[in-house]
């Protein structure tokens, strides 16, 4: 419990997965059209992401589907359609490319196509990013192609208490939203305060500085900020944005910082070619004039074997050298 002057503000400890747990349950707690369906969800979901939920509201709410991702997808839209606001589990974003055209050409355009009359407000969470030793079906970053798509919301949560907070906004937003968290995150601890709402579209300026900008977002926040201690010590302070939603991202809190600093360096651990990273680069170059690198993963699938893994991560030590590079 944290005390100041003001204000008493109870905070929880608690996982990643917990949070994402909690914040679930306290949507089905407020609005009993929140449903689930996935494989797996009745047994807590192979992250533990579900655990305790269909013990809590019954296997009507909580749905176990069959191994068909095509098959939830479309089901979940249906639902979203009918008047249900459903959390469709798509286990890794790999297996949701199976239900892409339920996603990309019904979920997204349903609302423009007939003009508003339908809303299809569901949450399709698909763990995205390196799986440690599960190669390359299981270790991709994706996220780039969501944010590409009108219609969809897309958001990326790095912590357990925005995993909790952005959670419940999606699953209060009318719009479809791809939830991306990570799969090497569940286990990450971290304080909790339900009474935090965090807003879609809102970024986090996790650290303050003036010699660059650099964003990120999901699991590569921590290379990010163990590259800013290292610059730390050197006498440089970077000023680090977690960009938390995708689409519609904060083009306002990174412009200014970009315009301040005067230099933008944006990591992210997916491919770099074609990655939402561009997008950020482009949008700041045209309204800032500042100075810009970008850093991702070569253009290669994930290996198994670590020394091929390894290969694919972007770690503290190259965001290191490409700011060094960058202030130059």
């Amino acid at each position: 419990m944290a005390l100041n002057d003001t204000t008493m503000t109870t905070t929880t400890d608690m996982s990643y997965a917990e949070a994402a747990v909690l914040a679930v349950q306290r949507e089905m707690e407020a609005d009993p059209k929140v449903v689930v369906l996935g494989e797996d969800v009745g047994r807590g979901g192979i992250f533990g992401q579900y655990k305790g939920l269909q013990q809590r509201f019954g296997d009507q709410r909580v749905i176990d589907t069959p191994i068909s991702e095509a098959a939830i997808m479309g089901a979940g839209v249906g639902m979203a359609l009918a008047g249900l606001r459903p959390v469709v589990e798509m286990r890794v974003v790999d297996f949701a490319l199976c239900g892409m055209d339920e996603l990309v050409n019904q979920a997204a355009k349903n609302r423009f196509m007939f003009g508003g009359q339908g809303r299809v407000p569901l949450v399709a969470r698909m763990p995205g990013g390196i799986w440690d030793a599960s190669a390359a079906q299981h270790s991709q970053s994706l996220e780039a192609w969501f944010a590409h798509m009108p219609g969809l919301v897309v958001v990326s949560p790095s912590t357990p208490q925005d995993n909790y907070s952005l959670l419940r906004a999606a699953l209060q937003c009318g719009d479809p939203v791809v939830y991306i968290e990570h799969k090497a995150l569940w286990g990450a601890r971290g304080p909790v305060d339900e009474t935090l709402a965090v807003p879609l579209g809102k970024a986090a300026c996790l650290r303050q500085g003036d010699a660059l900008t650099l964003v990120s977002w999901g699991k590569q926040l921590q290379a990010c900020a163990a590259a800013c201690d290292a610059l730390a010590a050197e006498g440089l302070a970077v000023e680090l944005i977690d960009l938390r939603t995708l689409w519609p991202w904060d083009r306002e809190t990174v412009l200014s910082s970009c315009a301040r600093t005067g230099r933008l360096l944006v990591v992210h651990e997916a491919v770099q070619a074609a990655g939402f990273g561009a997008e950020i680069a482009a949008t700041a170059a045209e309204a800032t004039g500042c100075r810009i690198a970008r850093l991702g993963a070569p253009r290669i699938p994930v290996g198994y074997a670590q020394v091929l893994e390894t290969q694919s991560r972007v770690t503290a030590e190259a965001i290191t050298a490409a700011a060094k590079k960058l202030l130059g």
